[in-house]
């Protein structure tokens, strides 16, 4: 069964699988634990401190069922169903960080609640009302059909369920060279038709608490920038010397294009509209 769509976002898997498994070595995972402050191999910028407070602003408990999308080698939902006891459902394409997941749920011994699901997040393969939450971490700027994702989230929450996500926009109103900068150092489908409010309007959510986390991830990147230079020989090892130094200066681009504001970070908290407003 082929999941993606275009010749791009198949590439895109391929790089997210290789980056899944260098993730694992001790070299990321020092990095890793510099920057967000856990080891997981997370492939958002989804920090620790971050992941504690979406606990509180989803709701999860011991009770809970929790579908976390683009779950990558299950940062943040295995720290969800670890520090909860919430049943989580990882959901991602590349299935080797799928695996690498479900072996560190084994060794950790919480392994009954992980379960994972090999999908397209445009293309979902559960019932109608599902789960109680779903969660997804700087995914939706990664993938092209936004507003199918949505709905698909949509579908199979339940009724008195929540949402809560991070993504990664452009700024509105950039000029034409300040936009084609913004392309070359974000996320590979980062451009929207419609802004996130108006996408969650148009597939029944209702957005309950907006954060602006950009400051945080400025500095998020400026502790990669540090990281990377002070593992700069361990880099060049695994990476190869040119990819080290190129992975650095895409970093300091970013940061610069951060700091000029040229993307905002954000995290939303939504529940389904219902006829009279939203559920409670």
């Amino acid at each position: 069964m082929a999941f993606c769509c275009t010749e791009s976002e198949l590439a895109m898997k391929k790089r997210f699988e290789g980056a899944y498994v260098n993730a694992q070595t001790s070299t990321m995972k020092s990095i890793e634990r510099q920057v967000c402050g856990c080891d997981f191999g997370g492939n958002s910028w989804t920090s620790k401190e971050q992941a504690d407070a979406l606990i509180k602003l989803i709701g999860i408990d011991a009770t809970s069922s929790l579908v976390d999308l683009g779950a990558g080698t299950g940062w943040p939902g295995l720290y969800f169903a670890k520090k909860t006891g919430c049943a989580v459902t990882l959901v991602d394409l590349p299935e080797i960080g799928l695996k690498i997941a479900k072996k560190r749920a084994k060794e950790e011994g919480f392994a009954d609640r992980v379960t994972t699901k090999i999908a397209d997040a445009a293309d979902l393969p559960f019932a109608d009302a599902s789960f109680d939450a779903i969660s997804h971490s700087d995914l939706l700027c990664c993938l092209v059909r936004k507003r199918t994702v949505l709905e698909q989230c949509h579908r199979i929450i339940g009724e008195k369920g929540v949402m809560a996500f991070t993504v990664i926009s452009l700024t509105p109103g950039l000029g034409k060279s300040a936009y084609v900068r913004a392309l070359a150092y974000s996320p590979e489908f980062i451009e929207s038709e419609f802004s996130y409010d108006a996408l969650l309007e148009k597939t029944g959510w209702v957005v309950t608490k907006k954060h602006d986390l950009t400051n945080q991830y400025r500095d998020s990147c400026e502790r990669q920038i540090d990281a990377d230079r002070e593992s700069s020989a361990e880099l060049s090892q695994l990476l190869g010397k040119d990819e080290a130094s190129a992975r650095l200066d895409r970093w300091q681009e970013k940061l610069l294009a951060i700091q000029d504001g040229l993307f905002m970070r954000e995290l939303y908290v939504c529940r389904k509209q219902c006829r009279n407003g939203v559920h409670p």
